[in-house]
């Protein structure tokens, strides 16, 4: 891996395109370099825990409406849309496909300067192979760039200080996967990085206060442009460029200014893309940084006992924790029984009561309504609350995969003034964690989270071409279909399917 110096340049001073962020890029995602055996294992892998979770998700209601509004964009040959039959337009594919993959937290995450899910690489990128009758082998090569350029940017970039939403690292990983895929030369990626930086910057107040469906549809939205952008470049269009390092570009007005200095690392040419083998996926349907809290809590609850007992429950853990899912955010949301699914998704005071309580965590049961109002869960949720700790902040961003932590130690004090302290770093499921998440782990997770959603048949159907991907001669075959009845309940029109 290479470091790249990132700052912003004045117009007067000449920065040429190979010295320039988004060149480099394109240069790596240009770069035919071979995909490593076990690169290609864990995209299978990662193929099936996003098929898993869009089935889990398919009738619900932002998924439901992505796919409608897809579906009045019908096209040939065109891509495939999770759950139904027939074929739309690529970009719109990527919409709906991106949203069922986001909707339910519950797909992979890799946290670094930045946030990221890198598998929502995986559906404009698959919607584009599919359109364009790529093989299986192209695919792997898109996907493994995608994930190459999303996590060096997470690694460089940090996004959220500046309240700007991780989706601006998304729009380019995902351009550059696609030209990847295509086999488009560095000039094209180039540009098409470039427009997908600037069409996809957006601001985090989507995971912030009452977070709304739209958390669910932002990474499809950068998928989206992603797929937009290359198209109107391979058409002879270009973009702002420089696109980061201008001087009224993004680091100088959206990121830390014109004196800011940015490090961004990246494999150099011939040296292979091996950074989806730093990512991990989620054993359990919430914010990453609860994910070994809630592992956590599996194992105190047994030490407690009464719950009833509990006189406080403080979380130290690191920034990131603390003022994005815990009391640091000030959101009264968090602390609201009638809050909807997405902030309770982001509040670890409940996620951490109801995991106390229920000895675990649901995809479904643990956010529903009947289950937040629940007395006895109010009281335990309104004891917890959260607090920085230097340590764990610093562990948080260790480079020392050894040092690496995402999650804290809890201090339970009960009404008795007897202190019960347990301390986890990293979730069961994590590569580094108890029980690493295998092949066979995906596969549990895809037929669980599928089951009385997709029939048996197809299931096994699905599962085995995911397995066969390398070889894979049609990549439709990545689709799931189901019946009419798994759909969820019509949606109102819109625009495109307008009704007078």
């Amino acid at each position: 891996m290479k470091t790249h110096e990132v700052r912003t340049y004045r117009s007067a001073e000449h920065l040429p395109r190979e010295d320039q962020l988004a060149w480099k890029i394109a240069e790596v995602a240009a770069d035919p370099v071979e995909v490593l055996p076990e690169v290609t294992e864990m995209i299978i892998n990662r193929i099936i825990d996003n098929a898993a979770v869009a089935a889990a998700s398919v009738a619900r209601r932002p998924v439901a409406s992505a796919r409608a509004q897809a579906l009045c964009h019908p096209y040939q040959p065109g891509a495939t849309v999770f759950g139904v039959t027939g074929r739309v337009s690529p970009e719109w594919a990527a919409w709906a496909n991106g949203t069922a993959v986001r909707e339910l937290d519950f797909h992979d995450t890799f946290l670094a300067a930045e946030y990221s899910h890198p598998g929502d690489n995986i559906p404009p990128v698959l919607a584009v192979a599919q359109h364009c009758g790529l093989s299986g082998t192209d695919l792997v090569r898109g996907i493994a760039t995608g994930y190459e350029i999303q996590v060096d940017l997470v690694k460089g970039i940090c996004l959220h200080e500046h309240k700007i939403d991780h989706i601006a690292h998304l729009g380019p990983s995902a351009a550059a996967g696609i030209g990847t895929a295509l086999k488009l030369p560095t000039d094209i990626i180039y540009q098409a990085v470039q427009q997908a930086l600037h069409t996809t910057t957006t601001t985090r107040q989507s995971r912030k206060g009452e977070i709304s469906s739209w958390k669910a549809y932002a990474p499809s939205f950068a998928g989206k442009m992603a797929v937009e952008a290359v198209d109107r470049v391979m058409r002879g269009e270009g973009a702002p460029s420089p696109a980061w390092e201008g001087e009224d570009g993004f680091i100088a007005w959206l990121l830390s200014g014109p004196e800011a200095r940015y490090f961004v690392p990246l494999p150099e040419k011939g040296e292979a893309k091996r950074a989806i083998l730093d990512t991990y996926t989620k054993e359990h349907s919430a914010e990453y940084q609860s994910q070994a809290l809630i592992d956590l809590a599996r194992k105190m609850g047994p030490l407690i006992g009464d719950l009833s007992q509990v006189e406080s429950i403080v979380i130290h853990t690191s920034h990131h924790t603390h003022y994005v899912i815990g009391t640091g955010a000030n959101d009264p949301q968090k602390m609201d029984p009638k809050a909807s699914r997405e902030t309770l998704d982001h509040s670890i005071m409940y996620i951490f009561a109801v995991a106390l309580e229920d000895g675990g965590w649901h995809h479904a049961k643990s956010y529903a309504p009947e289950r937040a109002a629940r007395p006895e869960t109010v009281a335990l949720w309104h004891k917890v609350s959260t607090v920085e700790d230097p340590e764990w902040t610093r562990r948080y961003h260790a480079h020392d995969p050894k040092e690496k932590a995402f999650g804290g130690r809890v201090v339970v004090t009960l009404k008795n003034g007897r202190v019960i302290t347990e301390e986890l770093a990293l979730a069961d499921a994590h590569p580094d964690g108890a029980r690493p998440f295998k092949r066979e782990n995906y596969k549990r997770k895809f037929l669980t989270l599928s089951e009385g959603v997709i029939a048996p048949a197809e299931q096994q159907r699905f599962l085995a071409a995911a397995e066969s991907l390398p070889d894979l001669a049609d990549l439709s075959a990545l689709n799931f279909v189901v019946d009419a009845d798994k759909l969820g309940a019509p949606r109102p029109h819109g625009i495109f399917d307008w009704r007078k």
